[in-house]
């Protein structure tokens, strides 16, 4: 344990470095006169002032401090100090905004430059690693975010961040931003929900007939090589076809362009990560386990309900968090063939070459897949069996 705590802090201490290196070296933002016309980019110290980035700089250093004197390994004080970094991000905005927007053109705006995106991410990483070694980590991330969830809104309602080019992109299309968000969510959830159900019948069918496991695992596997826009692509004609054969399939809204072909691609690219899990957990249940319940008289569906499927749950919830992730970043790919979700914004903010537009499409998948990734492992680890011992190999 303490040579992981030593690990960590090296880590820290080397991504504290980087940080104040990307800090000083990269654009922190740019000052645009308008949306077409490219900002001219502004660094840290002329951006924020000396206050404001050498204040900056000073916690980063003490994060180095903290992490090369190993402070007696006490990293509840680490992360609290990375958590208040975080959550004062809005504040160095707030600081930019200030010095920089000609409230005189209405049309002026403030675009976010590298240098903030890299240290979010930075501040994020140590935060995480950080957490990993709490006696309680559990408690610690949910403190964590909620602390750093009441900072930015906090800072969202006391300070004017509507100049920022991000905000007014989304200002412009409130709707359309909602609307993305449900299709994106319909599209990817209803993927996962569908291709669970499939995954767990064929796993069932493969482990009553072992002659079917070679075809229908090469079956889905070759459905995964295949590239997502040359699915995509492949699924136009034949639903065209059948639309214009069977008027009543247009009526449901299954044409060759739409929700139709991205939910089928969606469900093909989820099908190979559910199956696996779901066929390797209920396989691999240990024999002696298996050998008490055929002692108590057990039927085998009984056999399955009360003893294969409840051990297995923990790693079918991870194959359920893998696809989820994956079809959350698929989506965004399937606005291509006109489904609709974030990915309307980044196809758009492309084409605009407007990067904000393209962030407001990135950002929220991003979140998204995060927010599934966190909920699952915790579904994972609530539902995983006392001491883990039912699924032999598992815990190797």
């Amino acid at each position: 344990m303490r040579l992981r705590r030593i690990a960590v802090n090296r880590v820290v201490a080397g991504l504290s470095l980087l940080a104040i290196g990307l800090f000083w070296t990269l654009h922190f933002g740019s000052v645009q006169p308008n949306r077409i016309v490219p900002g001219t980019a502004v660094g840290a110290w002329e951006g924020l002032g000396a206050k404001a980035s050498l204040a900056t700089t000073a916690v980063l250093l003490v994060l180095l401090g903290m992490a090369l004197l190993n402070f007696r390994g006490r990293h509840g004080w680490l992360s609290g100090v990375l958590t208040g970094a975080l959550a004062a991000v809005p504040l160095l905005l707030h600081v930019f905004i200030t010095r920089h927007l000609d409230h005189t053109n209405a049309y002026a705006r403030i675009g976010v430059g590298p240098g903030v995106w890299a240290l979010l991410f930075l501040l994020g990483l140590m935060l995480s690693e950080t957490l990993r070694q709490l006696p309680r980590a559990r408690i610690g991330r949910l403190l964590a975010v909620a602390g750093i969830l009441c900072g930015w809104a906090y800072g969202a309602s006391q300070y004017d961040l509507h100049a920022l080019s991000l905000v007014q992109e989304y200002r412009v299309r409130p709707e359309q931003f909602v609307t993305a968000l449900r299709h994106h969510l319909m599209l990817s959830l209803g993927a996962v929900l569908i291709s669970l159900v499939v995954a767990i019948g064929l796993a069932l069918l493969v482990m009553r007939r072992s002659s079917w496991q070679r075809p229908v695992f090469g079956v889905v596997s070759f459905l995964q090589t295949i590239p997502s826009l040359a699915l995509f692509g492949l699924l136009i004609a034949p639903l065209s076809l059948l639309s214009s054969t069977f008027p009543w399939l247009q009526e449901l809204g299954i044409r060759g362009i739409g929700w139709a072909p991205a939910m089928i691609a969606l469900v093909a690219y989820s099908l190979l990560p559910m199956l696996r899990n779901t066929f390797v957990a209920l396989t691999s249940v240990a024999d002696e386990l298996l050998e008490a319940g055929a002692g108590m008289g057990m039927s085998p569906r009984q056999m399955l309900l009360q003893v294969r499927l409840p051990l297995a749950m923990p790693v079918i919830i991870e194959g359920v968090r893998v696809t989820t992730i994956q079809a959350i970043g698929l989506t965004a790919v399937a606005a291509l063939v006109g489904a609709g979700g974030f990915g309307t914004f980044i196809f758009q903010g492309l084409g605009q070459a407007a990067m904000d537009l393209v962030l407001l499409g990135a950002l929220p998948t991003i979140v998204l897949a995060l927010f599934a990734d966190a909920l699952f492992t915790v579904m994972g680890k609530l539902l995983s069996p006392a001491g883990d011992v039912g699924v032999a190999g598992m815990s190797q």
